[in-house]
């Protein structure tokens, strides 16, 4: 599905600034430093990952730390690779994240970002790992809080 208020790049990542930032983007092996939301826009738009603070009864917890990875490493999933492209530290862009750009194999265990809660892993890998008629599609809200310069 397209959605007409976002920006479609080649690979079939859909974005959305919400809010922009300031300063220069990361560049190929520069460290992020990145707050997220993660929602299964295919499956009843359950959230998986809260940002900010864990929120709900299934969301127990105090602050949650930051995730952090290297650009270009293939830490992440291509989608969070490709999101970075243009960002700039203090803005949030929101991203529609097609099945073959999102988490390979459905494994939720090969690459990041995981979901900080067991209720929160528990709820991604069901709709992950769904052979049935689910939407594998993910919506994530990223913010880029910093960029850590290589060394």
């Amino acid at each position: 599905m397209s959605y007409p208020d976002y920006t479609e790049t080649e690979s079939g990542l859909q974005y959305k600034d919400l809010r922009v930032g300031e300063g220069p983007s990361p560049k190929k092996g520069e460290t992020v430093v990145i707050d997220w939301d993660g929602y299964t826009i295919g499956y009843y738009g359950r959230i998986f990952e809260a940002r900010n603070k864990t929120k709900g009864g299934s969301f127990e917890g105090g602050d949650k730390e930051f995730f952090k990875f290297k650009v270009g490493s293939g830490q992440v999933i291509p989608a969070f690779e490709e999101a970075m492209t243009g960002m700039r530290p203090g803005g949030v862009r929101r991203i529609i994240v097609p099945p073959d750009i999102g988490y390979p194999d459905n494994d939720l265990n090969k690459l990041g970002p995981k979901p900080t809660t067991f209720s929160g892993q528990r709820a991604l890998d069901f709709v992950l790992r769904n052979q049935g008629l689910i939407d594998k599609t993910l919506l994530f809200d990223i913010e880029l809080i910093r960029i850590i310069p290589s060394q």
